[in-house]
C-alpha cells in the first residue's frame, strides 16, 4: 500500500493537479478538487468546530433510532472529476462501506467560516445536489441562520427545525445555536 504525501494547503488555486495525485495525497487542512484544481476550505474558527462537534455528537446519538453513520470531512466524489468535503456527512446505514463517498449521503451539512462567501457555498451545494443527496443544509454561526437547500439548489431559511425530507431526521435550529452560548465550566 502506498504511503501519502502530507502537504500543506495549497497557495494558489492555479495549478492543475491530477486526480491521482490528489487522491494519493493528504493536505492539511484537507481541499477540495474541482475539475483539476484544488480548493482550500476554510476552516479553524471556534464557532464553526463547535457546531461541527454538536452536528457530531447530536446525529451519533440518533445513529440506531434512523439507522445512520455520522462522518466529518469525509472526502465525497460529487462526480467524475470534483471530490468535495463537507462539515458533516449523514450517511444511511445501508450504504456501502467506501473510504471515499460514491454513494450519495442523506445529508451534508456545511457550516460557515467568516471567510466563505455563498457563492462558493452555492458551488457546493449544488454539486451536492446534482450528485443526488438527499438533504444540503448550510448554517452559518456568525449571523445564527440556518438554511436547507431544495432540489433546484436554492437555500430557504429555515428559522425552527432542519429536516430531510421524507425521513425522521431533524434538528431544531434553536438548540444548534444554544451550543454557541455554552461557556467552559
Amino acid at each position: 500500500m502506498a504511503t501519502a504525501t502530507i502537504y500543506p494547503a495549497p497557495e494558489t488555486q492555479d495549478k492543475y493537479v491530477p486526480v491521482e495525485v490528489y487522491l494519493t495525497s493528504m493536505y492539511h487542512p484537507d481541499c477540495d478538487y474541482v475539475d483539476g484544481k484544488l480548493l482550500e476550505r476554510n476552516v479553524g474558527e471556534l464557532p464553526h468546530g463547535k457546531l461541527q462537534s454538536f452536528f457530531g455528537w447530536y446525529f451519533r446519538n440518533h445513529n440506531d433510532e434512523w439507522q445512520i453513520e455520522v462522518s466529518t470531512e469525509q472526502r465525497v466524489q460529487v462526480s467524475e472529476t470534483r471530490y468535495r468535503i463537507p462539515d458533516v456527512s449523514i450517511i444511511s446505514r445501508d450504504a456501502p462501506e467506501e473510504l471515499i463517498l460514491l454513494t450519495p449521503p442523506v445529508l451534508c451539512i456545511e457550516i460557515l467560516s467568516r471567510e466563505d462567501r455563498m457563492s462558493e457555498m452555492q458551488d457546493r451545494v449544488e454539486d451536492y445536489i446534482a450528485m443526488g443527496v438527499r438533504a444540503v443544509w448550510v448554517v452559518d454561526p456568525w449571523r445564527r441562520k440556518a438554511f436547507s437547500v431544495t432540489t433546484d439548489g436554492l437555500l430557504h431559511p429555515e428559522p425552527v427545525t432542519l429536516q430531510v425530507p421524507g425521513s425522521e431526521i431533524r434538528v431544531p435550529v434553536a438548540e444548534i445555536f444554544r451550543e454557541l452560548d455554552r461557556k467552559k465550566n
